[in-house]
């Protein structure tokens, strides 16, 4: 723990078991630790996503932001748990450079144990391939990367950057623009993020907006410009009558 710990994070043991970090920059945790760090990648994100493009033969996904790399590995585990055969890529933004290499020395969850090539790989050249899996980071600022990405590429997009509060340049409505014109028509979004300003952006760039809910964890959103028969509408124009004053975040 102690070579993973520097003035930027530090590791802390969350709900689940499993631990995560805290951004001393940021002021937040890398993940719920109420809900636990392996336990809402999974619920939050993959399972969601998955219950909807598990059987396609290639799978596209922007993972934004990488952080400590949960989404995409969780992914990678469930993916091997569950024997599918969809061919992966995965590519994820991280402004951190120094939390990437640092990602050797974190004590990562027990299901990851199969994955440490995976790790060390991303940690050491930012990049992991082999058959069936290629993980790509790319490192620098998230905005210019998403604006340079290919059109309609992605069937998922893993939204889990730091909070609105405190990271608002990756929840406004004109960064939603930009992966609306990357994610392809019958893509699906998930995020922990409920807040009505977050899924305003959404909404305001043709997004229909469902609520992710269950036994044993927080809400969370699922999103995508298709309409979606797995998850409950959210009913925004409601939404918007009952909240007048209600904005979307802005550039």
């Amino acid at each position: 723990m102690k070579q993973f710990d520097n003035e930027l994070h530090s590791m802390v043991l969350s709900e689940d078991g499993s631990y995560t970090a805290y951004s001393k920059e940021y002021g937040e945790h890398y993940h719920s630790t109420k809900d636990g760090a392996l336990y809402e990648s999974l619920i939050k994100h993959v399972e969601p996503a998955f219950g909807i493009k598990q059987n396609q033969d290639e799978i596209n996904i922007l993972d934004i932001c990488f952080g400590l790399g949960f989404n995409t590995l969780a992914t990678i585990y469930h993916h091997k748990k569950n024997s599918l055969t969809s061919k992966l890529n995965i590519y994820s933004p991280e402004l951190d450079a120094s939390l990437v290499k640092s990602l050797i020395n974190f004590t990562y969850p027990k299901e990851f144990d199969e994955l440490k090539d995976v790790i060390l790989g991303l940690s050491n050249n930012g990049v992991y391939s082999d058959e069936n899996l290629y993980v790509e980071i790319f490192l620098g600022d998230a905005r210019e990367y998403v604006r340079g990405l290919a059109p309609q590429k992605f069937d998922i997009v893993y939204q889990d950057a730091f909070s609105p509060a405190s990271n608002p340049m990756l929840w406004t409505k004109e960064y939603f623009g930009d992966i609306k014109k990357c994610i392809k028509n019958d893509g699906v979004l998930t995020t922990y993020s409920i807040a009505l300003a977050t899924r305003l952006a959404l909404y305001e760039n043709g997004f229909n907006i469902y609520i992710n809910s269950g036994e044993g964890f927080r809400d969370a959103t699922v999103a995508s410009l298709c309409e979606l028969n797995e998850f409950l509408e959210v009913d925004m124009n409601h939404k918007i009558s009952c909240n007048p004053d209600a904005k979307s975040l802005r550039d």
